[in-house]
């Protein structure tokens, strides 16, 4: 049986957008969410392989190695700050204007990278240099694939909402496929000694295209037509709180005075507990696993590697098929069953990649991969957004996400790897930790109300 939403718009603003306009929606997030991965995972690579011995002092090569990886975890630090920023702005003036902003400074961040003088060079000034281009592309990051996510949920049609807001999800399938597709091939084409010299900036200065293109698409993007449509945006800008509450009065807009007295701590927490969900078991299976399965179970590193690859292959049909059922039965019903599954599969696919034999590490990742993180993934995209009502969805959405993310996805690894040493390479920690944040998203698909198709334009939370 097909889901019926519960809610449903009178008039659909979203009629009020062509298919092109669509379609050019569609495109400018799937490309904004592919630069900000392929950003990320081009720093982190070059971090791993040649910042230590570029920008910083080697007269001791292992306090270098860790000034790589610190320069690395300060863009996750700058997130939740670019995310309040960018998103209450975007909440205030429109989705257009900010997801205009944040892709300009993070591909021009990302792109800067590829001109900076060494520590050869220029001395300490190097690292500084690195370290604030790190925190400007953290800045822009932070709202960015929340943004992305919001835009497609207003523009996209009712019953079409999870199909389309999928592809979000997608980008990072793209953009981290292409920074590790660049990088092999470096390592391919030069040796060692050119790309420390001179071919480590290629993949930066590249990134520049997409970026070139990504801001042509959204400069001819039109206004998401839910935020044209709130009662309380007039001439393109949101009307102060008590602006609200006086039109409101006058107007005798029931909705509007009901969403000024209500506190959003109810759907907040759900879309915390959802996120949390999904960014915890990203950063166990997509960081700490691969160093398991290289460090603990002493597998070669190709291993890990191609299993990443090839998990992200399968996800260009895991994604897209999740946001179908999403639309087809509801998120709600999708979350509870999904968190279920990945309940189930997580102790047979942990046994499987600690068996060492190869077929199985990758059979077991690809599985675990593709049904603990990419289906929350990507119904996450639009049911964050769904849960908030229309005055402050981008600043809700995008504090949620990026909360969580610094919490689950930045500690989540850390614990994992002292646990699991703590233990003498026991994979137990793996399976409980696994466990807790796949519970937590259960949780939080138990509590939430159905969001499929309910009215966008509503400025009252979801519950």
């Amino acid at each position: 049986m097909s889901h019926t939403p519960a809610t449903a718009t009178a008039a659909d603003p979203t009629s009020k957008r062509s298919v092109g306009d669509l379609v050019r929606a569609a495109i400018s997030g799937w490309l904004g969410t592919a630069l900000e991965f392929m950003d990320y995972q081009l720093y982190s690579l070059a971090a791993a392989l040649v910042f230590a011995d570029l920008f910083f002092s080697n007269e001791n090569p292992a306090i270098a190695v860790v000034a790589a990886m610190a320069t690395y975890g300060v863009g996750y630090v700058a997130r939740p700050v670019g995310a309040f920023f960018f998103a209450r702005l975007g909440d205030k003036t429109g989705r257009t204007k900010v997801l205009f902003y944040t892709i300009l400074l993070m591909g021009l961040s990302t792109t800067l990278i590829g001109v900076l003088p060494t520590y050869g060079q220029v001395g300490i000034l190097a690292p500084i240099l690195l370290v604030v281009l790190r925190i400007l592309q953290g800045f822009g990051a932070g709202a960015e694939i929340s943004g992305a996510g919001v835009m497609l949920a207003e523009y996209a049609p009712a019953k079409r909402r999870g199909i389309i807001a999928s592809l979000v999800a997608l980008g990072t399938n793209c953009g981290t496929l292409l920074a590790s597709g660049i990088w092999a091939i470096l390592l391919v084409a030069y040796s060692e000694q050119e790309v420390i010299e001179w071919a480590w900036r290629i993949p930066f200065l590249g990134s520049a295209v997409i970026m070139l293109f990504a801001i042509w698409v959204r400069f001819n993007l039109k206004e998401s037509p839910v935020f044209e449509e709130r009662d309380d945006v007039v001439d393109g800008k949101a009307l102060s709180k008590k602006e609200t509450i006086e039109l409101a009065t006058e107007t005798g807009n029931m909705r509007a005075l009901e969403a000024m007295e209500r506190k959003p701590i109810k759907a907040f927490a759900i879309a915390l507990m959802l996120r949390f969900g999904q960014a915890g078991n990203s950063g166990l299976i997509q960081t700490y696993l691969i160093s398991y399965i290289t460090v603990v179970l002493l597998l070669d590193r190709s291993i890990g590697v191609n299993a990443v690859i090839v998990s992200s292959l399968v996800a260009f049909i895991t994604v897209p098929l999740s946001g179908w059922l999403g639309d087809r039965f509801g998120r709600k019903r999708m979350y509870t069953v999904w968190a279920i599954i990945a309940l189930i599969v997580i102790v047979p696919t942990i046994l499987m990649i600690s068996s060492k034999e190869t077929w199985q590490v990758f059979v077991g990742y690809v599985v675990l991969h593709n049904l603990a993180v990419m289906t929350f993934a990507s119904l996450e995209n639009l049911t964050l957004p769904e849960l908030f009502g229309s005055r402050n969805r981008y600043t809700y959405t995008a504090m949620a996400r990026e909360i969580a993310a610094i919490i689950a996805t930045g500690a989540g690894p850390v614990i994992a790897a002292a646990w699991v040493s703590a233990v003498t390479g026991s994979f137990i920690p793996i399976i409980i930790m696994l466990g807790i944040f796949t519970l937590c998203a259960l949780f939080a698909s138990l509590w939430m109300p159905e969001v499929a198709g309910r009215d966008l334009t509503d400025p009252r939370d979801a519950i």
